[in-house]
């Protein structure tokens, strides 16, 4: 997905973000972020397991 970006256009994606946010937002964005993938990751990894509990328990 992400493998046309050559270094001058990540440099101006960050440019754009420190513009936008200021360099002092940054972090607390990128952590806001983190914290929200893992609650998903968590959920995801939630269901599956139901789902996988669910079809071995209607298996037997």
């Amino acid at each position: 997905m992400f493998s046309n970006l050559g270094v001058t256009e990540i440099l101006i994606i960050a440019l754009v973000l420190i513009l936008l946010f200021g360099a002092k937002k940054i972090p607390e964005l990128a952590q806001g972020i983190g914290k929200g993938l893992k609650e998903f990751k968590k959920s995801v990894k939630e269901t599956d397991d139901d789902i996988n509990r669910d079809n071995k328990s209607n298996s037997k």
